[in-house]
């Protein structure tokens, strides 16, 4: 059955929710957790899935995400058919680029055609989770249906941002509305509505000929959920997949995040320092792969003014020091430097930052290569950070990559 299966990862989304972390590279290729990748948790779910055939559809601002995929996921053997290839828009059934969700697949049918595969998973590269995709598939396969839609629970005001479903005892989907202004809530919980992950499973003959039909009508936007699953539904032949579930060969969490805003991507990665987070990323059953650099280990070095490098319930990556200063409630990506008697506090520095020595740092977010000056303060008094950085509506601030001060 997996042998008999590809997986389109979507990949080409602007990401301007993001910005200015998306300013140079795509949303997947945004780093995450101290060492991660987004798209990083995708491919790890198709690895452990068993599913070695995988296109990554690429587009805006591809070539930190390309390289990343050169650098930490050629692992697969081309000889016995096993891919992770990077496809960017080729134009050759359109002359423009991607236009939408199921364009991209549109635009790539020649592919899907010419591969000897039963069934299409489509997947995105921009959200955070575990999943077994591998049960799924065989769910669909049990169900006979044309198209599977992996869907959770939400809060009536989280889905408003998401494809919203109802369904029979069956799993039958019997509506869908894409990002209601007022989402129908599950029968049993009105403060509860059951939504799209994103996450679909076609039959490779429906999903050619739905694709071409799509792309005959001028009215349409050429996206999944706006488009192409309204229109299944109808014949009844979309089923539904509740995500987290008892089975398959990961360890169920029902963690499941959509990282598109500045506050969102910020909670997960700050949620990494909870206790007991809700996405454990040292469970070994299911483990995310990386590229990492060769870095030395990361330390702590007593400063000039005396003081013991420390840091409190943090994370940091390979080649980070820190001398004489204080990290508290941060991720600390590699290479980090932090200076004598600076603070550090509930941040997240991405490669290569540097903090000067005496320089104070909260509730940022500091892209690569960013050195801020000793004596510094950023993050504190949020009206001085809104003339110069981007600050989010939770008063995150984001000091963008290669700022110079």
């Amino acid at each position: 059955m997996l042998d008999k299966t590809l997986a389109i990862i979507l990949a080409g989304g602007v990401g301007s929710r993001l910005h200015p972390l998306t300013q140079h590279r795509a949303k997947p290729a945004v780093p995450f957790g101290g060492k991660y990748r987004i798209i990083d948790f995708t491919l790890a779910n198709c690895l452990h899935s068993g599913i070695r055939r995988v296109l990554v559809l690429t587009q805006y601002k591809s070539h930190s995400l390309q390289k990343h995929l050169r650098d930490g996921w050629s692992i697969f053997n081309p000889e016995l058919g096993e891919y992770i290839t990077p496809v960017p828009p080729q134009m050759r059934v359109d002359d423009g680029w991607y236009s939408g969700t199921a364009n991209a697949i549109y635009q790539n049918l020649y592919m899907i055609e010419r591969s000897d595969v039963d069934w299409v998973l489509i997947l995105s590269g921009d959200h955070i989770y575990r999943m077994d995709y591998a049960e799924m598939i065989r769910a669909h396969v049990d169900s006979g249906a044309d198209v599977t839609v992996a869907c959770m629970t939400l809060g009536l005001d989280e889905a408003r941002d998401f494809g919203v479903m109802q369904i029979q005892a069956d799993n039958c989907i019997t509506a869908f509305a894409e990002k209601p202004a007022d989402p129908q809530p599950l029968p049993d919980d009105p403060q509860q509505a059951l939504v799209s992950m994103g996450v679909y499973v076609f039959s490779r003959s429906k999903l050619l000929d739905v694709l071409q039909s799509d792309h005959d009508r001028t009215s349409s936007s050429h996206d999944f959920g706006a488009d192409i699953l309204p229109g299944m539904i109808a014949d009844r032949s979309a089923v539904a997949y509740r995500f987290g579930e008892p089975g398959g060969r990961v360890t169920p969490d029902r963690y499941w995040r959509d990282v598109g805003t500045i506050d969102a991507y910020y909670q997960a990665n700050m949620a990494l320092l909870d206790p007991v987070p809700p996405l454990n990323l040292y469970q070994k059953d299911w483990t995310i792969r990386t590229y990492q650099g060769q870095n030395p280990p990361a330390r702590t070095v007593p400063g000039e003014s005396g003081n013991e490098g420390v840091f409190v319930n943090s994370i940091l990556a390979s080649g980070s020091v820190i001398t004489g200063g204080g990290v508290n409630h941060s991720i600390l990506f590699a290479g980090v430097r932090v200076g004598d008697e600076a603070i550090v506090e509930d941040a997240i520095l991405f490669d290569n930052v540097t903090v000067g020595d005496g320089a104070q740092v909260k509730n940022c977010i500091v892209d690569k290569n960013v050195a801020i000056p000793p004596g510094e303060v950023v993050g504190v008094d949020l009206e001085r950070e809104r003339e110069r950085f981007h600050v989010s509506e939770r008063g995150v601030v984001v000091i963008p990559k290669n700022y110079l001060f």
